[in-house]
């Protein structure tokens, strides 16, 4: 065989080869994320471990910018993340922490921040969350905003039908929680926290237009209308009774299974958590996968939302760029494997036809002597 069509195959064996060694890191990687997408905690831990790699400063980033917006539980959230991921922060930066962690969580901070939630409805920190769940315990909170919403429906104007419809539910999971004895108080606070959310815009696009379908079947807008005419957050026994006939319990199972997913959430990962939730979340399956990384996560739950967003939760386009990485990667194995296979029979068919020309030669010189022998004895 021609030495030149060997040539070829063993080229072929190097570009496949250099190939396989190029796409091989990314392929792992991509496989082992493929491979993780159904389990948050270790989704969020590879694509984590990618995003530190090459830039572990990002930590210190952050958390020097949560200390700038006054948000200490995301700086600790930050910290944790550190420690888990065995990367150092300056001692000078980690004091600084504990020192905003000591102040938010001072008797004075606290107190301010729980009046302000019991009095207003609005939370945007563990401490007014508190107050407001307090609140919607109460009933009070509840009854105040299905009142004005109701009202605003009754007056045709510009009504919250979201607020209306959670308020609505909580109403009677706050009777379901004092029956059990406090038995389904992660379903009432999960309520609260996302219609905070909603009050203070951190509920995202897809979760606020799912939920507002879903608040919609759950309550019976003119029954609700003829029960906030004569409601009064003044008259809570008298406007409670009447709110419950408008509500829909039949209609509320999806609605109280967010409650209860974003409850999760808040238990294991704070309140402020429990928001950064609901404002990258797009549907109730995303809160639903939160509250396993949550549950997994605990304090890291803030650190790793903020870095990742709704990328933590799950692998939404970028599945197809992996594939592709993977694929990509065993094609050149193929063809690595084919260029092997085709140059090993060639160097064989090759060895084979020299053995078999040597062979031949010999067996043409042998049968020339005895005639070159007999051409002497004749001369």
């Amino acid at each position: 065989m021609k030495r030149s069509r060997i040539g070829p195959a063993l080229a072929a064996v190097a570009v496949c080869a250099v190939a396989c060694a190029l796409l091989w890191p990314r392929a792992r990687d991509a496989g082992a994320v493929l491979a993780a997408q159904d389990d948050p905690a270790e989704l969020s831990d590879l694509r984590l471990d990618s995003a530190l790699r090459n830039n572990q400063a990002v930590i210190a980033q952050n958390v020097e910018a949560a200390l700038a917006a006054n948000d200490a539980g995301l700086a600790n959230s930050f910290v944790d993340l550190a420690r888990e991921k065995n990367i150092s922060l300056n001692d000078e930066l980690l004091q600084r922490v504990t020192a905003a962690v000591t102040q938010e969580s001072s008797t004075s901070h606290l107190a301010g921040r729980f009046a302000s939630g019991l009095v207003t409805g609005n939370a945007d920190d563990a401490a007014s969350m508190s107050g407001t769940v307090a609140g919607d315990l109460l009933v009070f909170g509840d009854i105040r905003d299905v009142v004005r919403e109701g009202k605003h429906l009754a007056l045709g104007e510009d009504t919250d039908r979201l607020v209306l419809g959670l308020a609505a539910a909580g109403l009677a999971v706050t009777a379901a929680t004092y029956i059990s004895v406090g038995g389904v108080a992660p379903v009432r606070a999960g309520l609260t926290l996302v219609k905070d959310a909603r009050k203070v815009g951190r509920l995202g696009e897809g979760l606020t237009a799912w939920a507002g379908r879903s608040a919609r079947e759950v309550v019976d807008a003119p029954m609700l209308e003829d029960a906030v005419a004569s409601g009064s957050v003044m008259r809570p026994g008298q406007t409670l009774t009447a709110i419950k006939a408008a509500f829909r319990p039949e209609q509320a199972g999806a609605l109280v299974r967010l409650a209860k997913d974003v409850g999760r959430v808040g238990e294991k990962a704070g309140a402020s958590g429990a928001l950064d939730t609901l404002r990258v979340a797009e549907g109730p399956e995303d809160v639903a996968r939160a509250a396993r990384l949550a549950e997994s996560k605990g304090g890291q739950t803030r650190a790793i939302l903020k870095l990742l967003g709704r990328g933590a939760l799950l692998l939404a386009a970028g599945a197809f760029d992996l594939t592709l990485w993977v694929f990509g990667a065993l094609l050149a194995l193929f063809g690595l494997l084919s260029s092997i296979k085709a140059t090993t029979e060639r160097l064989t068919l090759s060895w084979l036809f020299r053995r078999k020309a040597r062979r031949l030669r010999r067996q043409m010189a042998a049968a020339t002597q005895p005639a070159m022998a007999l051409a002497g004895l004749n001369g």
